[in-house]
């Protein structure tokens, strides 16, 4: 018998208390399981955030545009490990990174839904991104203002959570786009 090794997410309560693990595709099978997230955006010293296409073999919404990276913490992992981690899997850049809020969204596509209660980051970083093709399509920076009009114009091609996150950061203090430390 052979026996896959699959991530596990961490299956979480509406309060963000743990109350289990399951691997990764089942959490996203059907109407999925609330599991824990997160979502990074990272921008450059300029102020544009790092965006980016998701890689079609991608199981849940490929092709679509999104915040700069996304992931579960893994099995015994910590938050901070798993951020750093990620980012560097997907970019291979470091950022120094600052929560700015959790919450909770569900969110169904054809071949399954995401059910997440998500923590965000925001940070800065100078270097330049060497994407992991088999997660990354294709990536850009944008201004917060040609974000606000792909978002306008162009919802169908852009991730639901992206699209919510960034609806939050921009009905908050305008300073918080842009994150002062960058290196």
């Amino acid at each position: 018998m052979t026996v896959r090794n699959v991530d596990q997410v961490i299956l979480v309560d509406s309060a963000d208390r743990e109350i289990g693990f399951a691997p990764k595709p089942d959490a996203h099978d059907g109407r999925g399981m609330l599991h824990r997230a997160f979502s990074l955006f990272v921008f450059n010293p300029a102020g544009e955030l790092l965006v980016q296409r998701r890689a079609d073999e991608k199981r849940l919404w490929p092709g679509y545009w999104s915040n700069s990276c996304c992931s579960h913490p893994r099995r015994g992992e910590t938050m901070d490990s798993a951020i750093h981690r990620r980012l560097a899997e997907e970019l291979a850049i470091t950022a120094h990174l600052e929560f700015q809020f959790k919450f909770q969204y569900w969110a169904q596509d054809t071949r399954g839904s995401e059910h997440e209660l998500c923590w965000v980051y925001a940070g800065c970083s100078a270097e330049r991104p060497r994407p992991n093709r088999h997660e990354i399509a294709a990536w850009s920076y944008l201004s917060p203002r040609a974000i606000d009009i792909e978002m306008a114009y162009m919802p169908q091609i852009v991730t639901p959570w992206f699209r919510m996150e960034w609806a939050r950061f921009t009905e908050s203090v305008p300073g918080r786009l842009a994150p002062r430390r960058c290196g």
